[in-house]
């Protein structure tokens, strides 16, 4: 293995944590509100955390409509191919979940279950309100 072929792989599973911290950002993170709701956690209700979870999801969710694959899963494939080592097919999520639960689906169930989860979300701003703080000084 050569010296750039290690920067590659590296680079690669730079893209790859920062792919998973997503994700876990994306999943936990309504998890979270839903808890700190139940436990009064203000900051749940954090305008700014709860615009950019809605922002994730929206990405993925649009991104499964019209068939696009994730810039980082394409990043992360490109890297892994230059450095010579193997690579996978399909989304992100796909190949984890084939991985990890030896799981396998057809497209349509993984983009329902972004669907679904986008719905969650997006509701989840009714149900635990976001609050944004005023910071505008009062004038005399």
């Amino acid at each position: 293995m050569h010296a750039t072929d290690s920067i590659y792989l590296l680079a690669a599973d730079a893209i790859l944590l920062i792919h998973a911290l997503f994700v876990a950002f994306v999943v936990f993170g309504l998890v979270v509100v839903y808890i700190g709701h139940g436990l009064s956690w203000a900051w749940v209700r954090g305008y700014w955390f709860r615009i950019v979870h809605l922002i994730c999801i929206a990405i993925v969710v649009v991104q499964s409509w019209i068939g696009v694959l994730c810039p980082l899963t394409t990043w992360e494939m490109q890297l892994r191919e230059k450095a010579g080592a193997d690579s996978y097919t399909g989304s992100f999520i796909q190949h984890w979940l084939q991985r990890i639960l030896y799981y396998e689906a057809p497209d349509w169930v993984f983009l329902l279950v972004y669907t679904i989860f986008g719905i969650i979300v997006f509701a989840s701003w009714f149900i635990v309100r976001p609050i944004r703080k005023r910071t505008g000084k009062k004038s005399k």
